[in-house]
């Protein structure tokens, strides 16, 4: 249930998407064009989903939990850290090279337009390679921390 529930929700948010122009890179390059010739139109979506956040949410919370799961997924952390800013940098600095994010990325792909496929592949990559660097760092800490193996199991350098 939750599956199609997620479809559906999927499906809404890319038709406001596409709806809303904001699948188009030249829509998202206007809007960061400031001092040019500046697209207010992006602001417009996102004041759009503010206020449909800032008025349904306070009553979605005073549920005891959402219709769908066991509980809600509200994040609890308020610092803003080193990683946090750096991840916030590339994020920008790709959107305003490509004029895309990956929800109208994902939702352009529906159009077959062969930037947005170029940028999923890309976004997936560098997913692929963080993932992989984390998982290299962990186990890279993991054995820092772990005792040597045949540490004190009976080796003796008297032989």
């Amino acid at each position: 249930m939750t599956g199609i529930a997620a479809f559906f929700v999927g499906l809404a948010f890319a038709l406001g998407l596409g709806l809303g122009g904001m699948t188009q890179p030249a829509r998202v390059l206007g809007f960061l064009d400031v001092a040019g010739d500046w697209d207010p139109s992006l602001a417009l979506v996102m004041a759009g989903a503010i206020g449909v956040y800032g008025t349904a949410f306070p009553f979605v919370l005073r549920r005891r939990r959402p219709l769908l799961a066991a509980a809600f997924q509200v994040p609890t952390r308020r610092d803003v850290d080193g990683r946090l800013v750096t991840g916030a940098l590339v994020f920008g600095v790709g959107w305003g090279l490509a004029g895309l994010c990956p929800g109208p990325a994902l939702a352009a792909l529906a159009s077959g337009d062969l930037r947005a496929v170029i940028f999923v592949a890309a976004m997936l990559s560098g997913m692929a390679a963080h993932r992989l660097a984390e998982h290299r760092a962990a186990a890279a800490a993991a054995r820092t921390h772990a005792p040597s193996a045949g540490a004190g199991v009976g080796r003796s350098h008297d032989a």
